[in-house]
C-alpha cells in the first residue's frame, strides 16, 4: 500500500527539516515547496492526501492560496500553520474551509496528531468503535437473555441504535455483521416481551403501563406544555428513532434537548391505528363507538385519518383542557410552504399540533421506486437521506423559526418501520388487508408458529369487521405473502420498509422535548 502524500508549504521550510524526518520515520511521503505559487502548481500535477499551509508567506498569502487550491480541488484536506491569533484571521481560514488550525511554533507531535485527525479518522474511529463494541458485546448479550422490564428494554434499544450509528461512521464490516446478529437476537426477545405483555397494558386503568398511543397526548405531550412558550406538538409520521438521532445534531444548534424518550406503539403500527388513537386518546374499537361514521375499517375505501382534528378538540373536552388549538396536516411541498408562512400566527396558540407526513411518503417510495431503493440501500443511507431530506425542508426552517420565538417542541410519530426479509406465507379472502406485516380478516390460514395472533380483537380494543375476524401480526423481519405468485412478491417486497407487526423498530418510538436556545 503506497505511503499517504503529504504537501509541506512554508517560506522557512528548511527550519522545519526535523518535523519532515519525523514524518517520513512514520511512513508518509512529504514533499516540501516555500511559497505559496510553486504550493499551488504542485497540487495541479500531483494528488496530496493532506497539504500543511503557512499562512504568512511573500508573494501570494496562504489564504489566497488555500482558496485557489479548495477550487482547484474542493475536497483537499488543509491544515492552516500561523503565527497570527488574531480572530479575523481564522475566521477567514475556517471560512474556507480549512481542515485544522496550528499556531506556530509547532512541534512534531502536534503535527503528527493533526495528520491523524484528519487521514487517519476512519481507521481510528473503527478501532475505537470495535473495542468499545467488543466490550458491550457481552452486557449486551446476557441482557437480551434477561426477563427485562419496559424501561429496561427501552434502555437497550437507545444501546442499540447509539451502537448502529457509530457503525455507519466506522464502516467496520466484520463487526457490523456480529452486531447485525446481536440486534436480530433481541429483537426477537422483545417481540417474546411483547406478546407476553401486550394485552396487559392497553387497559386505560392500568396505571404501570408504559405511554402508548391513546396515552400519549395525555401522559407524553401534555405535561410538557408550558403556558409561557409558544408550544407545538409535531408528529413527524413514520419517525424512527435512529432517524431522529441523526437529525438531532442538526436541531441541537437551535434546540435544547430537555427529554429524550421513547413511547411504545399500539397495534397494528400502521397510521390508520395509531394516530387515531393518539388524537383521539382512544384504542379503535372505542373511537369506532364514540365516533360514528369516523372510523374507517380497512375495507372501507376512502381515507383512513380524516377525522384527527375532530378527535384532539374532543379529548381536550373530555381532560377539561381549555386551549386555543390549531391542526395542521401537511401531506404535500404546497402545505409544507404554507404551514411555514403560518408559523407566525400559530405563536398565539396555546397548542399547535402539526403532522408531517414526509418520511412515511420517504418509505413507500423506497418501496414503489427502483431509483428510491438505490439511494437508500442499506439503513444507514436510508438514515442519511432522512438528514439530507430534513436539513433542506420548510418544516427544518419552521422549526428555526420557533426557536426564535422561544418555542417549545414536542417531537413524536405514530411508528416506525422496519425492513423486511423473511417471507411468511398466509392465505385469506379477497377481503383480507393488504398491509405485508399485518392481516385482519375472516378465514386466515397461517402457521401459527410464524405469528402473533389475537383471535379475539375486543380483547386489545380492536374493532371486529367479521363475527369470524381475527388479527394476526408478523415479527422481527418478516412480511406476508400469499402462496399463489410468492416469488414475485417475495423478490418485490424483500428489504423494503414496512409497518404493521411487532419489532423494536416499529414499536419504540420518539418522544422527544425540545426548548429553543436562548438567542436563536
Amino acid at each position: 500500500m503506497a505511503n499517504e502524500q503529504i504537501l509541506w508549504a512554508d517560506d522557512e521550510i528548511e527550519l522545519l527539516t526535523p518535523h519532515i524526518i519525523f514524518l517520513q520515520t512514520k511512513g508518509y511521503d512529504v514533499t516540501t515547496v516555500n511559497n505559496g505559487l510553486d504550493a499551488v502548481e504542485e497540487v495541479k500535477k500531483k494528488y496530496f492526501d493532506l497539504v500543511f499551509l503557512d499562512e504568512n508567506m511573500p508573494g501570494i498569502s496562504g489564504l489566497e492560496v488555500l482558496k485557489e487550491m479548495k477550487e482547484y480541488r474542493g475536497d483537499l484536506p488543509i491544515v492552516m500553520i500561523t503565527k497570527n491569533e488574531e480572530e479575523d484571521v481564522m475566521e477567514d481560514a475556517i471560512g474556507t474551509k480549512i481542515d485544522d488550525y496550528l499556531i506556530k511554533p509547532v512541534n512534531p507531535n502536534q503535527i503528527l496528531l493533526s495528520i491523524k485527525k484528519i487521514l487517519d479518522k476512519r481507521s481510528l474511529v473503527n478501532e475505537k468503535t470495535t473495542s468499545g463494541y467488543q466490550q458491550e458485546f457481552r452486557n449486551i448479550g446476557l441482557a437480551v437473555n434477561e426477563k427485562l422490564s419496559f424501561e429496561e428494554w427501552k434502555s437497550l434499544y437507545k444501546k442499540l441504535v447509539n451502537w448502529e450509528i457509530r457503525f455507519d461512521k466506522s464502516h467496520d464490516t466484520g463487526m457490523e455483521e456480529v452486531f447485525s446478529m446481536q440486534k436480530q437476537e433481541a429483537n426477537k426477545s422483545f417481540c417474546k416481551y411483547v406478546e407476553d405483555n401486550y394485552l396487559d397494558f392497553i387497559p386505560y386503568e392500568n396505571s404501570k403501563a408504559p405511554i402508548m398511543s391513546h396515552t400519549l397526548i395525555r401522559k407524553g405531550v401534555l405535561p410538557e406544555h408550558d403556558s409561557s412558550k409558544p408550544f407545538f406538538f409535531l408528529l413527524i409520521d413514520n419517525l424512527r428513532f435512529d432517524q431522529w438521532k441523526v437529525i438531532s445534531p442538526l436541531i441541537s444548534e437551535y434546540f435544547r434537548v430537555d427529554k429524550e424518550d421513547l413511547y411504545l406503539s399500539i397495534l397494528p403500527t400502521t397510521t390508520q391505528y395509531c394516530r387515531n388513537s393518539i388524537f383521539a386518546g382512544l384504542m379503535p374499537a372505542d373511537i369506532e363507538k364514540r365516533f360514528p361514521g369516523k372510523w374507517s375499517n380497512d375495507e372501507d375505501e376512502g381515507g383512513k385519518n380524516n377525522y384527527e382534528e375532530d378527535f384532539l378538540t374532543d379529548l381536550f373536552k373530555r381532560l377539561m383542557v381549555k386551549f386555543k388549538t390549531k391542526y395542521t396536516k401537511v401531506v404535500n411541498l404546497d402545505q409544507a410552504k404554507a404551514m411555514l408562512d403560518d408559523i407566525p400566527n400559530m405563536m398565539s396558540n396555546d397548542f399547535n399540533a402539526i403532522v408531517y407526513n414526509f418520511v412515511d411518503s420517504l418509505s413507500h417510495a423506497r418501496t414503489d421506486y427502483k431509483i428510491m431503493r438505490e439511494l437508500a440501500e442499506e439503513e444507514p443511507a436510508y438514515r442519511s437521506l432522512t438528514l439530507s431530506w430534513f436539513e433542506h425542508s420548510p418544516l427544518w426552517d419552521a422549526m428555526k423559526k420557533i426557536a426564535e420565538k422561544g418555542g417549545k417542541i414536542v417531537i413524536s410519530t405514530d411508528h416506525g418501520s422496519v425492513r423486511v426479509t423473511d417471507p411468511v406465507k398466509v392465505i385469506g379472502d379477497k377481503n383480507t388487508t393488504t398491509n405485508l406485516r399485518y392481516k385482519t380478516g375472516k378465514n386466515l390460514t397461517y402457521n401459527k408458529k410464524e405469528v402473533f395472533e389475537i383471535a379475539k380483537p375486543e380483547t386489545a380494543l380492536l374493532p371486529r369487521q367479521h363475527l369470524s375476524s381475527s388479527f394476526i401480526f408478523t415479527r422481527e423481519n418478516g412480511y406476508f405473502v400469499y402462496p399463489n405468485n410468492m416469488n414475485h412478491y417475495t423478490k418485490y417486497y424483500h428489504n423494503t420498509f414496512q409497518h404493521g407487526g411487532i419489532s423494536l423498530e416499529e414499536m419504540f418510538i420518539p418522544l422527544i422535548t425540545l426548548s429553543a436556545k436562548p438567542g436563536k
